[in-house]
C-alpha cells in the first residue's frame, strides 16, 4: 500500500510539472513582448500589443515576421527604422538614432536566449548599442545572424566561434572595433561572411582561409591592414569585397570560381598577377585608387566573362599590345590616371555604345587633349629601371658580402679542425605548432550577383534550403487535394497552388503538363540546372514532382514544381491606384528595379550557359515581406524548349513562328515603363509606347503621364536617368539595346542620386 502511494504520488508530480501546449505559447509571448519592451516598442511590433495567442499564427508584415516550427520560434525578423546613417562618399557609419540609455544590451540578449530553437535572426536598422555580449552563443541552433545597421561597438565576441551550425554571419554597418578576431576556422558551415562598414583593424585573419565553405567574404570600409594571405584554398568562393581598407600587400593568389572581386582604395602594389588572366568565370573586377604598376595582363581583357573593368588610379605602365581582344562581354573599362603609352588597342578605341571605355589621364597617342606628353610616363619607366638597377647593384655587393663570410667561414672550420681538441655544436630545434582543427569541406550551391552583395542575402534564408523530390501525396496533402481555395491563379504556364507542407513551410506549386514524348531524363537534367540558380532576387524552386499518365505517347505527364512562397503580392498590383497597402515611393520602385536587374543580369552573366526569355513581366516580380523584389517564372523557357520542339514537330512550320525569342531587355523597358507611368493595359503596351513615349521629353508631358507619386517623390535628375535607359530598352533594333549591366548601373545611378537629395531634404527639414 506504500509502495502504491508514493508510485501515485510521483505520477501526480510529474504530470503536474508537464507544460501544457498552451503554456509553450504564452511563455514564447512572454519573451516577444519582454523583447519589444527592451527595443522601446518599435512600429514594427505594434501586431504583439494586446496580443494573447499563439504567435505562430501571427501575420507577417513588411517588417515582423516570426516562422515556427511545433511551438516554438525558429525564424524571428524585425526591420526599424533607426538606420545608420553612411555617408555616400566614404561608406563610413554616422550616428542617427539609437535606443535610449536605459537600454541593456546584456538583457536584451539575455532575453533572446529563451527562444532556444532559434535558427534565424535578423534583427536590422532597430537602434541595438552596445558591445555584443558572449553569451550570444546559447543561441547554439542559429544558422541565420543578422544585426546589421545597428550601433553594436567592441570587439566581435569570442562566442560567435561557438555557432557551429552558422551559415550566415551578417553585421555591417555598425561600430565594432579592435582587431578581427583568427578563430573564424570554427564555423566550418560559413558561407556568407559580411562585416562592411564598421571600424575593425588589424591584418585580414588568414583562418578565414579554411572555411572552404564560403562563397562570400564582404569587409570593406574598414581599417584592415597588412598582407593578404594566399585565398586560393576557397574554392567556393564567388565575392571578394575588400574595398576601402588599408592593405598594402602584393596581390593574392584567387580562387579560380570569383565572379566579383572588390579591392579598390587600398595601398596594392606590385604587378597585377598573370594568374587574374586565368580567372574564367569573372565579371566584375575593381582595382582602382592602389599603386600598382607594371602593364596589367592582356588576358585580362579578354576574360569570357567580364564585364567590368576597373583599374584607375593606379602607376600602370608600359603599352598594350594592337592584337589585343576583349571579351564580347566587357561593357565598362576604365584605365584613367595610369602611366600608360603608345595607341589604345582597336577593342577599347570604339565608340559603340555598347562599351564604355575611360582612358584619360595617361600618355596615349590616342586622345592628346586628355592625356600628359609622353616623357611624363617615360620618367615614371625610366625611375622604375632606376630603382631596378639600383636594386641590382645592391643585390651584387649584398652577394659579395655573403660569399666572403662563406669563404672566412670555411677557412675558419678547418683551423678549428686541426687545433683544437673538440668543438661542440648544440643545435637547438624549436617545438612544432600541430593544428589538430583541418577544415571541414562543405558543399555550396549557392550563388552570388556578379556586381554586389545584396542585402536579401541578409534577411532571407533560403540559402539554406535544399532541393530534393516530392511526392504526389505529400503535395496534396499540403493543398489539400489542390483544393480550390489553395488556387492561386493560372498563368501562361500551368496552374498555381499555395501549400503549407508538413514542417509548416508554405510553398508555391506550378502545374505543368509536358507530352510523354519529353524525356523525363531530359527534363530532370534541366531541373538540376535550375535547382542551383540561387539569388537573392529569384524565387527558389525547392523541388518537384513528375506524376506520369497515359500509356501511349500522346498522352502528358504533369510536373509539379515546388518554389518558396513570396507573400506581399507582386508589383504590378502594387503599382495600382487601387492597391490598400503603403504606396511605392520613387525610392522604392528604384529598389525593387535594381533589385530585379540584378536577377536578369545573373542569370544571363552568372551561370553557365545564361538562361534567357525569362518571361519579363510586373505581375512576375513578386515582394516579400521586407518589400524585397524576386523574380518568378524565370527559366521556363528552359523547361519547355523541349515540349515546344516536339509541338512544333508535331504541327508543321507554322509553330516555328510562336518559338521566337523574347529580348529580357526589351521586356524589362516595359517594367520600368511601368514603374513610371502606372500598369499598361494588356496588350495595349507597345501602342502606349509609340504615342506617348515623346512627351518624357518635356516637362509638361511629363507631368500628364507619369504617375502623380513617381512626379512628388522623385529628383528629376533621377527621373531623367531612368527615362533615358527606358528609351533605350525600347528600342526596336535590338542591336541597339543596352546590356543589363548598363541597365543596372544606370539604375544604381538614378538611385543614388534620388539618395542624395532625399538626404538633404531630410537635412534641411
Amino acid at each position: 500500500m506504500g509502495c502504491l502511494y508514493w508510485f501515485l504520488l510521483v505520477f501526480v508530480s510529474w504530470v503536474l510539472l508537464i507544460p501544457s501546449t498552451h503554456e509553450l505559447q504564452t511563455s514564447q509571448v512572454q519573451v516577444l513582448l519582454q523583447l519589444r519592451k527592451h527595443l522601446e516598442y518599435p512600429s514594427s511590433l505594434e501586431i504583439l500589443e494586446n496580443y494573447e495567442g499563439d504567435p505562430c499564427n501571427l501575420t507577417s508584415t513588411a517588417h515582423m515576421s516570426i516562422t515556427c516550427q511545433g511551438n516554438s520560434v525558429t525564424e524571428l525578423k524585425i526591420l526599424g527604422d533607426k538606420p545608420v546613417k553612411v555617408s555616400d562618399f566614404n561608406g563610413h557609419a554616422i550616428p542617427n538614432q539609437t535606443l535610449s540609455e536605459s537600454f541593456s544590451i546584456d538583457s536584451f540578449v539575455t532575453t533572446l536566449t529563451r527562444l532556444t530553437s532559434l535558427r534565424v535572426l535578423s534583427l536590422v536598422s532597430l537602434g541595438i548599442w552596445g558591445p555584443l555580449p558572449d553569451k550570444i552563443h546559447r543561441l547554439s541552433s542559429l544558422e541565420v545572424l543578422d544585426f546589421c545597421s545597428n550601433f553594436m561597438s567592441g570587439s566581435i565576441p569570442f562566442g560567435i566561434s561557438r555557432l557551429d551550425k552558422l551559415q550566415i554571419l551578417a553585421m555591417d554597418t555598425n561600430f565594432f572595433n579592435g582587431s578581427v578576431p583568427d578563430w573564424w576556422d570554427s564555423l566550418s558551415n560559413l558561407t556568407i561572411l559580411s562585416l562592411k562598414g564598421n571600424q575593425l583593424k588589424g591584418p585580414f585573419p588568414t583562418s578565414i582561409c579554411r572555411i572552404t565553405s564560403l562563397t562570400d567574404i564582404a569587409m570593406s570600409h574598414n581599417e584592415l591592414s597588412g598582407k593578404l594571405p594566399d585565398m586560393s584554398t576557397l574554392t567556393s568562393l564567388h565575392v571578394l569585397d575588400l574595398r576601402e581598407n588599408k592593405l598594402d600587400s602584393g596581390l593574392p593568389v584567387l580562387p579560380k570560381g570569383l565572379i566579383t572581386i572588390l579591392l579598390s582604395k587600398n595601398s596594392f602594389s606590385g604587378e597585377i598577377p598573370d594568374q587574374f588572366g586565368e580567372l574564367d568565370v569573372l565579371q566584375h573586377l575593381d582595382l582602382s585608387f592602389n599603386h600598382l604598376s607594371g602593364t596589367p595582363p592582356s588576358a585580362l581583357l579578354s576574360l569570357p566573362n567580364i564585364s567590368y573593368l576597373h583599374l584607375a588610379s593606379n602607376m600602370l605602365s608600359g603599352s598594350l599590345p594592337d592584337h589585343l581582344s576583349c571579351g564580347s562581354k566587357l561593357g565598362f573599362v576604365d584605365v584613367s590616371d595610369n602611366k600608360l603609352i603608345g595607341v589604345l588597342p582597336p577593342c577599347l578605341d570604339s565608340t559603340s555604345d555598347k562599351r564604355v571605355v575611360k582612358f584619360g589621364g595617361n600618355c596615349l597617342s590616342t586622345d592628346s587633349q586628355h592625356q600628359h606628353q609622353e616623357s611624363y610616363c617615360r620618367e615614371a619607366s625610366t625611375s622604375k629601371q632606376s630603382r631596378v638597377r639600383d636594386i641590382g647593384v645592391l643585390v651584387a655587393i649584398i652577394g659579395g658580402a655573403v660569399l666572403f663570410i662563406v669563404l672566412f667561414g670555411s677557412v675558419f672550420l678547418i683551423l678549428c679542425r686541426r687545433y683544437c681538441s673538440r668543438v661542440k655544436i648544440e643545435r637547438h630545434t624549436r617545438p612544432k605548432v600541430v593544428h589538430d582543427n583541418p577544415p571541414t569541406v562543405v558543399s555550396s550551391e549557392a550563388l552570388t550577383n556578379a556586381r554586389l552583395i545584396s542585402q536579401v542575402a541578409k534577411l532571407g534564408t533560403q540559402s539554406s534550403l535544399v532541393y530534393r523530390w516530392f511526392s504526389l501525396e505529400e503535395l496534396k496533402e499540403a493543398t489539400n487535394n489542390f483544393d480550390s481555395s489553395s488556387f492561386m491563379g493560372e498563368g501562361s504556364k500551368g496552374k498555381l497552388y499555395k501549400g503549407r507542407l508538413e514542417n509548416g513551410t508554405y510553398v508555391a506549386i506550378r502545374s505543368l503538363t509536358l507530352l510523354k514524348k519529353y524525356s523525363i531524363q531530359n527534363l530532370k537534367v534541366r531541373l538540376d540546372f535550375l535547382s542551383k540558380l540561387h539569388h537573392p532576387h529569384l524565387v527558389t524552386l525547392l523541388g518537384h514532382c513528375i506524376e506520369a499518365s497515359g500509356q501511349d505517347d500522346s498522352s502528358a505527364n504533369k510536373i509539379l514544381l515546388v518554389y518558396e512562397y513570396v507573400s506581399y503580392g507582386n508589383y504590378r498590383t502594387h503599382l495600382s491606384e487601387n492597391f490598400p497597402g503603403k504606396v511605392l515611393k520613387w525610392s522604392d520602385r528604384l529598389a525593387i528595379l535594381i533589385g530585379v536587374a540584378k536577377a536578369v543580369h545573373f542569370l544571363h552573366t552568372g551561370v553557365i550557359p545564361g538562361a534567357f526569355n525569362n518571361r519579363l513581366r510586373t505581375n512576375n516580380i513578386l515582394l516579400d515581406e521586407h518589400r524585397i523584389a524576386k523574380l518568378s517564372d524565370y527559366g521556363m523557357s528552359i523547361v519547355m524548349q523541349e515540349n515546344e520542339k516536339i509541338e512544333a514537330k508535331g504541327e508543321g512550320p507554322k509553330s516555328c513562328q510562336k518559338t521566337k525569342q523574347e529580348d529580357d531587355v526589351y521586356n524589362f523597358g516595359f517594367i520600368l515603363l511601368e514603374s513610371l507611368v502606372g500598369p499598361i493595359v494588356t496588350g495595349k503596351g507597345e501602342a502606349f509606347l509609340l504615342n506617348e513615349m515623346a512627351s518624357f521629353g518635356s516637362q509638361d508631358g511629363r507631368r500628364r503621364i507619369v504617375d502623380p507619386v513617381v512626379l512628388t517623390t522623385c529628383t528629376q535628375e533621377s527621373l531623367s536617368i531612368v527615362v533615358s535607359i527606358t528609351n533605350k530598352c525600347t528600342c526596336p533594333e535590338p542591336s541597339s539595346r543596352p546590356s543589363f549591366e548598363d541597365v543596372l548601373w544606370n539604375l544604381q545611378y538614378a538611385s543614388q542620386v534620388q539618395a542624395t537629395a532625399d538626404s538633404d531634404q531630410k537635412s534641411d527639414s
